[in-house]
């Protein structure tokens, strides 16, 4: 398994280490741009202008007992986001954790690029850090506005999208 540390820094958003192992893992100029874009196009705290974070690449077993320690649920998510910071924090801290299995399913049963998906992915754990979520309607729409409008600025289509639309 790859265990590196790599550092990025764009926007004021650094990310202190990157972990796991994955062929299409976005490169640091990826995931600074992916990091940098989200920061732009996500308003809902705009006192928080920085962020230290931490993504994680896991195979499904790993993302299994994350999920069913921290969410009481018992199957492997494609991400989860572990929040660090305080609610009025200026540099927001957290970890994004992948689940490379997941993910890599998810894109083959969707018809989507690996690399696009990890890229929507990344942008849905940073959205979680600033304070997004998806509980209720209207705030998964907020946020998949948010999603589809950073995906765009990377060149990523709509993940959304049917073929109806």
């Amino acid at each position: 398994m790859f265990v590196g540390v790599n550092v990025v820094e764009l926007h004021k958003y650094v990310v202190t280490e990157l972990v796991g192992q994955s062929p299409y893992f976005p490169t640091e100029d990826h995931l600074a741009a992916i990091a940098g874009a989200t920061a732009r196009s996500a308003t809902a705290h705009p006192t928080h202008d920085s962020a230290t974070l931490t993504l994680r690449i896991v195979n499904a077993a790993e993302a299994r007992n994350l999920n069913s320690a921290f969410r009481g649920k018992d199957y492997a998510t494609n991400v989860l986001t572990f929040i660090y910071h305080e609610p009025k924090a200026v540099v927001l801290m957290g970890d994004i954790v992948l689940c490379a299995q997941v993910l890599a399913r998810e894109a083959r049963e969707q018809g989507k690029l690996l690399r696009d998906h990890y890229t929507h992915m990344v942008v849905h754990g940073v959205l979680h850090l600033r304070g997004f979520d998806h509980e209720r309607p209207r705030d998964a729409t907020k946020m998949e506005t948010l999603e589809i409008a950073v995906l765009h600025e990377l060149g990523v289509g709509n993940p959304y999208a049917t073929d109806e639309q």
